[in-house]
């Protein structure tokens, strides 16, 4: 999955990895979508971003 930096904020998602690209001020996420791994989580500590991609 590939995500592109939007202009406007995904509404409803919180972010506070300041040190992701589609970070911004106010913890918003700029990404144009996001996906959340992997399908058989059982709790929070399984989950990871994998939209998630270092500032540069």
């Amino acid at each position: 999955m590939s995500a592109s930096r939007e202009s406007n904020p995904i509404t409803r998602v919180k972010c506070v990895v300041d040190s992701c690209e589609y970070w911004d001020n106010g913890d918003h996420c700029m990404a144009s979508n996001i996906e959340i791994q992997p399908p058989a989580a059982s709790d929070t500590e399984e989950t990871d971003c994998a939209t998630f991609r270092p500032k540069h």
